[in-house]
């Protein structure tokens, strides 16, 4: 066996060299590299970790020649540095490699039947084996519609009507738990700042928090509109402090929640003692907002996870074109609170 601390004229590491540092076979480890979606979880693990241990690299050309894979799988996302989009593909491209597989993305600054249609060729002349598009526009439905029907795809927070697979987390039941919190503090409505009208999480969001105040008998007031930034909602956070019979605010994003937590300070509006907020996401900072924020935790490591085994399952033939929606999680803190006595 190659001697585990390497050195000078040290010789590579060798399969047969992974699979006893395993305690597996050879065609275990072969299986784990070409096809590990049969392999069961804990065993995939321990060979992954005596690959890193012995510092194993596969050779990506003869396998592609034994199995017809490349072992890359590719990813295409819109340019942005949003929280949302950024964890996902984060989570994604971890799932892909804990399991052996490389990843190339393909980064587009729009999302439309064009832009998508180049991201995929692009990473179809990398010979990848699959692709897994993050689709969080309305305008990204046609290009999932022209794709090659070949070729394995997952789409990422699509909308509806899409011949793929797709993985999102519930935006409407986020927004429901979000709205039903706020009015079982006392508050008569709540007011909601949603994101931009072409982001299908937006859509989710404002639907669920509608859904709710219907669902009660409550007075729907009218919807404002931010772009995801705080700078935009400051801006609309200014009007909503002005009018003292705003009490509760649904915020569709912790950035924007920040705005909105600024223009109310300045006003003079406590929170939570005048007006509750809770934003969405969970982004890592949420928790040390002052006051801490209450908001809505999206599991962007399950999407990852999910949509990584979908696509598994669509280069191996199987699966069909379900919609699969991971449940998100209300997060309580202190900016939210009984409704202030009139």
């Amino acid at each position: 066996m190659r001697s585990r601390d390497g050195g000078p004229g040290a010789r590579p590491a060798v399969l047969g060299d992974v699979a006893e540092l395993a305690g597996v076979s050879a065609m275990t480890v072969s299986r784990v590299l070409n096809a590990p979606e049969l392999v069961r979880a804990e065993t995939r693990t321990r060979v992954l970790a005596a690959m890193r241990e012995l510092d194993y690299h596969p050779n990506t050309a003869a396998r592609q020649l034994v199995t017809g894979r490349s072992g890359v799988l590719g990813v295409v996302s819109v340019d942005t540095t949003l929280y949302g989009p950024a964890s996902t593909l984060y989570c994604i491209e971890r799932a892909a490699r804990q399991s052996g597989f490389t990843v190339s993305i393909a980064s587009l600054s729009t999302l439309n039947r064009r832009s998508i249609e180049e991201g995929v060729n692009r990473l179809r002349s990398q010979s990848v084996d699959g692709a897994i598009i993050l689709a969080p526009h309305e305008s990204a439905a046609e290009g999932l519609r022209h794709l090659p029907p070949e070729f394995p795809v997952v789409a990422v927070d699509a909308g509806d009507d899409v011949p793929v697979p797709v993985v999102m987390v519930d935006q409407r039941a986020g927004a429901l738990r979000a709205t039903r919190h706020l009015l079982s503090l006392g508050h008569e409505t709540v007011w909601h700042l949603a994101g931009p009208a072409d982001w299908i999480d937006a859509s989710g969001r404002i639907e669920g928090w509608r859904e709710a105040l219907q669902a009660q008998g409550r007075p729907v007031p009218e919807m404002l509109r931010g772009d995801w930034s705080s700078r935009s909602a400051y801006q609309l956070g200014r009007s909503l402090a002005r009018d003292p019979s705003v009490t509760a605010v649904f915020v569709s994003n912790d950035q924007m929640a920040l705005g909105v937590l600024r223009a109310l300070r300045e006003a003079g509006r406590g929170v939570p003692g005048d007006v509750s907020v809770v934003g969405f996401d969970d982004v890592p900072e949420s928790a040390y907002f002052w006051p801490p924020l209450t908001t809505v935790r999206q599991d962007f490591d399950e999407v990852g996870r999910h949509a990584f085994r979908l696509l598994l399952d669509r280069m191996a033939g199987e699966g069909g074109d379900a919609r699969h929606l991971v449940e998100p999680e209300l997060v309580v803190r202190d900016s939210t609170g009984a409704a202030p006595r009139p």
